[in-house]
């Protein structure tokens, strides 16, 4: 049977104490609303409405590319934001699985085995539940006296014999859609917060004679809802461990798993090395056999077979076989090491490639630039691509050597073989295979130095 989604991303999260709606904040570089839709995709769900309220035009960009977007003008409650999905859904007739979008650690095994177990018993509401040593705050499942899902009552509503109950509702479910819908006109306020409770509906289904089941999840930070900064912190810290030792099981190898970071898009070939401080984000890529960091950061960057890079920033970058960066090296975007090349100590690099086998050593910036193949930049050397206005293009031919402490003033050319002498300032095109120098004549006067110390001492 077809599944669909809602997934609940309206609310402010005050206790945030951020501008930001509480969804847009990251785990591991991705929002938290990305992590459940993505999760409901992997799950095999492809039609997905996001309700949004607070911010909303913070949130609306994260969701509304592969998600329908409904808003919820009133944030009323759980059941009121459900329920302004039904224009949405009013064709839609099979399992809707209702999703919390700030729980980024939900799996997309879960969502199926929730969908599965309504499925095969053809139940109005499956909820996904978690035993908690210390439930205060979470929704408690009661159970009539033969195990049966009975009601959720919320911990304001609680007595002291619900509120002793550990077993907890998620904010996980598995609906048939109709039973949904129907049970949502039945909803009342009449409760502690003065809102419309989606939990409501299970007793409401129960008394219709519907099945209402239970599945408990065998990990309950699957469910952990992000509701302050150190909820996103504790948050975060399971997602790495997570994704750590996920990739530790496929064969990479890092020295302390507890100092690397790396985004849930990423993807690592095995016999890669992750030193301490290493931080791999975005659709960030490493082939086999590379070692990257310490102290690295790595954003939407495409790393090659064999590479070294030591103590680097990159963003939207790519370094192919061989490569090396650092140590304190800047890969700005469009930057590209081909294979063999080397950005050294303090260079940066924007919107260039470094043709292979070439090197730009030591404190230069390269920007708008192409490098052809074995190109040696001295220390010092900079590309001068803006005007103040524009920025424009230098090229330096194969095998060309740049002296240290050159500029070139774009737009400018240096031909294939060309020397540049160190301490040049080049404003015109240099031929293939010549000498460019801009230097003055050296002078030397001699004895001037001992003068003007005897004249500093009179004085």
């Amino acid at each position: 049977m077809e599944a669909a989604a809602i997934v609940l991303a309206a609310g402010a999260g005050t206790r945030m104490k951020s501008k930001k709606p509480k969804v847009a904040h990251e785990v591991l570089g991705k929002p938290l609303v990305r992590w459940v839709v993505d999760a409901a995709h992997e799950a095999g769900i492809g039609r997905i409405a996001t309700v949004v309220g607070h911010e909303r035009q913070q949130v609306e960009p994260l969701v509304e590319a592969d998600t329908e977007v409904v808003v919820q003008p009133e944030r009323r409650g759980t059941a009121d934001a459900v329920a302004v999905c039904a224009d949405a859904l009013a064709d839609f007739d099979g399992s809707l699985v209702v999703l919390s979008g700030d729980c980024p650690l939900i799996t997309a095994a879960t969502i199926r085995r929730l969908v599965d177990m309504r499925e095969q018993a053809d139940a109005a509401v499956v909820v996904l539940t978690m035993e908690l040593e210390n439930p205060y705050g979470y929704g408690r499942i009661v159970r009539d006296r033969v195990g049966a899902v009975e009601r959720i009552v919320e911990q304001k509503d609680a007595n002291s014999a619900e509120a002793a109950i550990c077993e907890c509702n998620s904010g996980f479910y598995c609906f048939d859609a109709r039973a949904l819908f129907e049970a949502l006109s039945q909803v009342d306020d009449d409760n502690a917060q003065g809102e419309f409770y989606l939990t409501d509906v299970l007793a409401i289904c129960r008394a219709a004679g519907r099945p209402v089941l239970a599945l408990p999840t065998d990990d309950p930070s699957e469910c952990l809802g992000v509701n302050s900064r150190a909820q996103l912190a504790e948050a975060t810290k399971f997602a790495q461990r997570r994704i750590n030792a996920a990739h530790l099981a496929a064969g990479v190898t890092m020295t302390d798993p507890d100092q690397v970071w790396i985004g849930p898009d990423v993807v690592i070939e095995q016999d890669v090395e992750l030193l301490p401080q290493t931080f791999l984000m975005g659709s960030t890529s490493v082939g086999e056999d590379s070692v990257i960091g310490p102290n690295s950061r790595l954003t939407d960057t495409v790393v090659g077979r064999g590479c070294v890079i030591d103590e680097t920033v990159a963003v939207e970058a790519r370094i192919d076989d061989g490569a090396s960066c650092g140590p304190r090296a800047y890969l700005r975007p469009a930057a590209h090491l081909c294979e063999g090349a080397k950005a050294g100590t303090h260079v940066e690099i924007k919107k260039s490639t470094v043709g292979k086998g070439s090197k730009v050593p030591h404190l230069s910036y390269i920007g708008d630039t192409t490098i052809g193949e074995d190109v040696n930049v001295g220390a010092g050397s900079i590309t001068c691509n803006y005007d103040g206005k524009k920025k424009w293009p230098t090229v330096i031919g194969d095998g060309a050597f740049v002296g240290s402490d050159t500029m070139m003033v774009a737009p400018v050319s240096i031909g294939a073989g060309a020397i540049v002498g160190a301490g040049s300032c080049i404003t015109k095109d240099v031929a293939p295979d010549a000498l460019a120098l801009t230097r003055p004549e050296q002078r030397e006067i001699p004895g001037w130095a001992a003068k003007k110390r005897a004249q500093q001492a009179e004085g």
